[in-house]
């Protein structure tokens, strides 16, 4: 049984959530419970409540049990970007890109 969770349009860089999500992939959902929990970085935050969201969907919708989940694929893709114009001397404008990520976190049972 595969169950999952997903957040759109998060404003994250989907690069550096990606080296976030490496650190959980493939282990049981109390050890990357502990890894997202521990992380001083931003996506690791993120990443924790949509991994809690993921647990919750398997718990309440179909009854897992949540020792026996484990993180089965986690992966991020890249959202729209929004682009800004910051000012500069002269005349001149610089592009600042603001980019958002969907997160999507699908936990198994191992069945």
């Amino acid at each position: 049984m595969q169950t999952q969770a997903i957040l759109k349009f998060v404003r994250l860089s989907p690069k550096k959530a990606r080296a976030i999500a490496d650190l959980v992939r493939g282990k049981p959902v109390d050890e990357a419970r502990n890894i997202l929990k521990y992380s001083t970085r931003k996506p690791a935050r993120i990443l924790f409540k949509v991994l809690e969201s993921a647990i919750a969907n398997a718990e309440n919708n179909h009854g897992a049990d949540v020792d026996e989940l484990k993180v089965k694929e986690i992966y991020i893709d890249q959202g729209p970007v929004l682009k800004r114009i910051m000012p500069r001397a002269k005349g001149r404008a610089d592009r600042i890109l603001k980019p958002t990520s969907h997160i999507t976190i699908k936990v198994s049972d191992g069945h």
